[in-house]
Formats: C-alpha cells, sequence, structure tokens
C-alpha cells in the first residue's frame, strides 16, 4: 500500500468513527453519567471489538453477506432489537449521585460485542475494505485497514468521552440529566435509519 493510499485510510478511519454514530452516542452518555476513568473499559471493547470485525470482514466476511443477505438481515434485525434496548437503558440512567447503584457503564466485552451488530460498525468495515484492498493481497489489506481502525479509535472515543465528562457539571441538576440522557437515546434510535434504507 502506498503512503498516499495509508494516510487517506487514516483519514477515512479517523472521520468515520469520530462523526456520530451509535458507539459515540454511547460514549459521550456514558461520560456524562459516569466519567471518564469509569468509561475507559467500554472505549477499549469499542476499540478492539471494531478493530477484530474490520480484519474479519477484510478477511471474506463480508462475501458471505453478499452469498446470502438473510444472514446480514437477521443481523441487522437482531442488531436494532440490541440497540432500542440500549436506548431504553439510556432513558433509565439514574442521577448522577446514583450513578454506582443505579446502572454501570459498559464492560470491555460488552462493548466488543455490540460492534457486531452496530449498523454502522458494518458499513463502515465493509466500505474501507472495499475501497482500500490491495488487488492479490487480501491477508495484508484486511490487517492494514484494521490496523487503520485501531489508531484512530481511541481518539475518536476519548474525544466524546472527554466531552461527555465536561458535560457533567451543566448536567448535575436531575432534570437536565434525564433531557439530555432521552436525547441521546433518542439520537441512538435514529440512528437505526440506515437499517431501514439498506
Amino acid at each position: 500500500m502506498t503512503i498516499d493510499l495509508f494516510l487517506a485510510l487514516l483519514l477515512f478511519a479517523f472521520v468515520s468513527s469520530i462523526t456520530p454514530g451509535p458507539n459515540n452516542t454511547m460514549v459521550l452518555a456514558s461520560g456524562v453519567n459516569f466519567g471518564v476513568r469509569r468509561s475507559i473499559p467500554h472505549m477499549l471493547g469499542i476499540g478492539c471489538g471494531f478493530t477484530l470485525m474490520v480484519a474479519i470482514v477484510g478477511l471474506g466476511l463480508g462475501r458471505i453477506f453478499v452469498a446470502y443477505p438473510t444472514i446480514y438481515t437477521a443481523m441487522k434485525i437482531a442488531g436494532g432489537a440490541y440497540m432500542l434496548w440500549l436506548a431504553w437503558k439510556i432513558t433509565h440512567a439514574g442521577p448522577m449521585g446514583e450513578a454506582k447503584t443505579a446502572g454501570t457503564p459498559m464492560t470491555f466485552i460488552q462493548a466488543a460485542l455490540f460492534q457486531w451488530v452496530n449498523p454502522k460498525g458494518w458499513v463502515m468495515a465493509i466500505t474501507a475494505n472495499a475501497t482500500y484492498s490491495m488487488v492479490g493481497q487480501p491477508v495484508l489489506s484486511a490487517f492494514i485497514v484494521a490496523g487503520a481502525f485501531a489508531m484512530m479509535s481511541v481518539p475518536s472515543n476519548l474525544t466524546w468521552v472527554v466531552f461527555g465528562s465536561l458535560l457533567r457539571k451543566i448536567l448535575s441538576d436531575a432534570k437536565t440529566l434525564r433531557i439530555f440522557n432521552v436525547t441521546m437515546a433518542v439520537l441512538l434510535v435514529l440512528s437505526l435509519a440506515p437499517l431501514l434504507w439498506h
């Protein structure tokens, strides 16, 4: 892969990782409700889970979805249902003072597994592998593309978690926090729109 192509890949990975989507909505809400330190496992789970998914898609999983679209449809339905459940969970998060008893941040494993039902994640993984793969080098291409996303994941997620953490003071009032959490839940549900069109 040429340096120009790799830089283009890094830019694609950064832009697609930092723009709003289910992961960023959830880590923003986690930053508000639990702070940066308690959100670290969530961030790392996203990075590791998505990097693994990108690599596996590059190694051939994407071709399976093309050959058997019903599998992809089933995963989209499961992903949509899970995201609706997460939206419900966000709307019912307790006040910050009750965070330890009323709710817990997403764990590393939960965040990693969420990548497999995240519609934006699938679009990103398939698009990146289709666009930046090198002809005749599928294995090397898969790992380069996955590596680019691994490099961009932590800075992107950390930006959203820190932003959420900075909002904690503004949202310390229970009513304001409730409005924020409902807004985040609505945005998470709206991020399901691609499921309806693809």
